[in-house]
């Protein structure tokens, strides 16, 4: 019984200290800053301007390279490795002069991916692409990756590698908000 006393004591002083020892961190942050501070030098680290197309696209020992690399240099550092990638990966450019649903070989369209920016029409219709629009930009319930699978597998008229051609995800699997910040809430 006086064992189970000590053991007790002992713990009581062991918590009574850590309390006391622990401190608030906000007490020392007073003043914060009133507003962002953007000084010092950023470097870019990632970029993922169309979903897929550098995870797909870019060989691994690469990234680091690609992601660093500023969009106006892209192409010219790495639209041939897309191109090999694209001919490795898609029975649909098994052949020469074989293209996709946008009329683009192999070469062309690589030279558009391999420049990682989306484009945004500022005058006409903001989508992925809708049946006539292009890369215009992006809309939110843009299924993305199935259009990047249809440009990748599908050949002329997307009839090519059904199997491979969709993602079989056809919607959000919550409604979009009608009003900012337009995304749904989770789950």
């Amino acid at each position: 019984m006086k064992f189970n006393k000590i053991k007790l004591f002992a713990i009581a002083i062991l918590v009574s200290m850590t309390a006391y020892n622990c401190n608030n961190d906000d007490d020392s942050n007073m003043n914060p800053p009133s507003e962002p501070d953007f000084s010092g030098t950023y470097v870019q680290q990632d970029q993922m301007a169309r979903p897929a197309v550098n995870t797909v696209f870019v060989s691994s020992g690469m990234k680091d390279a690609f992601n660093t690399t500023v969009p106006s240099q892209q192409n010219a550092s790495f639209q041939a490795m897309f191109e090999a990638n694209l001919t490795g990966l898609s029975p649909a450019y098994a052949n020469p002069g074989d293209q996709n649903a946008l009329g683009l070989d192999a070469a062309a369209f690589t030279g558009l991916l391999a420049t990682d920016v989306l484009n945004v029409s500022l005058d006409g219709t903001t989508t992925f692409f809708d049946g006539t629009n292009v890369l215009t930009g992006r809309a939110l319930a843009d299924d993305v990756i199935t259009v990047e699978l249809l440009l990748i597998f599908g050949g002329e008229d997307f009839t090519e590698n059904p199997g491979l051609s969709d993602d079989n995800v056809d919607a959000n699997d919550k409604a979009f908000l009608s009003s900012f910040p337009y995304l749904a809430s989770p789950w």
